[in-house]
């Protein structure tokens, strides 16, 4: 059974507990804008327009969510308070990005190649942490990983990933600090394919300072893996803090410049109650959100439901 036509209670449980300072911060300013209204006027949308804008929700998609309201109002008349929650649990729902650039969760059919995931991401966002978790679900459903250490800017990157690899159990390739990144990635999936690994995951450097030098590194990367899988990589996986916000966002606007992001991983939306930045981003780029983080443990680590993470977000 795939993915996403099964969602365990444990992880629905474990989605409602991450989502737990997100959903009070969203739903009970929600109720507050609200409460002792009888009908949606001006004064309730204004209301709503102030929740959605204090949640880390940004001015673009609060106008789109608002505007998709008001059409709803209009084409209602009888529309009253009460089904507000029901009204904007559908509209949020369709301004997420479906997950159809890449292989349906954890699992999935053998390939005569392996599948190769291309990190990104700036230092501090917890990369490093949700390439070990990916790696470490990847091998749970019985596939055969290795990661490779590209990130070579930062010796502290390195030894990361080695003790996650470690602790996932699976192989890594290393060369140390300021070797390469380029021939990291090489042997990473020169390893993948000769000994037939399912999934390689290549970490890489977390720099901003300099676009030119990010581009052309991660440029040279995506070269070399092509010289030995034409197609690859299947999916270059750009990591984003839930808890920066705003931040999160402008940093999607940097690596989205620099090169082909096609899939997205939240990490630390458990700490965070600006989990409402996940509807902007998805909305504002349309790239899927793949992943999300929901605590420190090797396995807390899921793949995002839409539907499930909206009716987390509005469960009271």
């Amino acid at each position: 059974m795939g993915f996403f036509s099964f969602f365990s209670k444990e992880k629905k449980e474990k989605l409602d507990e991450g989502l737990q300072k997100t959903r009070e911060n969203f739903f009970s300013r929600l109720s507050r804008a609200i409460v002792g209204k009888t009908t949606i006027d001006d004064e309730v949308l204004d209301n709503i327009e102030e929740v959605l804008m204090s949640s880390d929700v940004g001015v673009q998609t609060t106008v789109k969510i608002i505007d998709a309201l008001e059409a709803r109002i209009a084409k209602n008349k009888y529309m009253n308070v009460s089904e507000v929650h029901v009204v904007l649990e559908e509209i949020i729902s369709s301004l997420f990005t479906d997950n159809t650039v890449t292989i349906e969760g954890f699992d999935f059919p053998q390939r005569n190649e392996p599948y190769i995931i291309l990190v990104v991401g700036v230092n501090g966002v917890g990369k490093t942490t949700t390439i070990g978790k990916l790696a470490h679900q990847y091998k749970s459903a019985g596939k055969k990983v290795i990661v490779g250490a590209a990130d070579t800017f930062r010796a502290a990157a390195v030894e990361q990933l080695l003790i996650w690899a470690e602790r996932a159990g699976v192989e890594s390739v290393n060369k140390g600090m300021n070797a390469d990144p380029a021939a990291v990635a090489y042997e990473t999936v020169s390893i993948a394919k000769s000994k037939a690994y399912d999934v390689a995951i290549i970490d890489t450097a977390g720099r901003l300072h300099n676009k030119t030098n990010l581009m052309n590194e991660l440029g040279k990367i995506k070269r070399v893996i092509q010289k030995l899988l034409p197609d690859g990589p299947d999916e270059i996986l750009l990591v984003l803090d839930a808890s920066t916000g705003q931040n999160a966002i402008e940093q999607a606007k940097q690596f989205t410049a620099v090169t082909d992001v096609n899939a997205l991983a939240l990490t630390k939306l458990d700490g965070t109650a600006k989990g409402g930045v996940a509807i902007t981003i998805t909305d504002q780029f349309r790239i899927p959100i793949k992943y999300i983080g929901l605590g420190e443990k090797i396995d807390d680590l899921q793949i995002f439901d839409k539907a499930e993470f909206v009716k987390s977000l509005f469960n009271s």
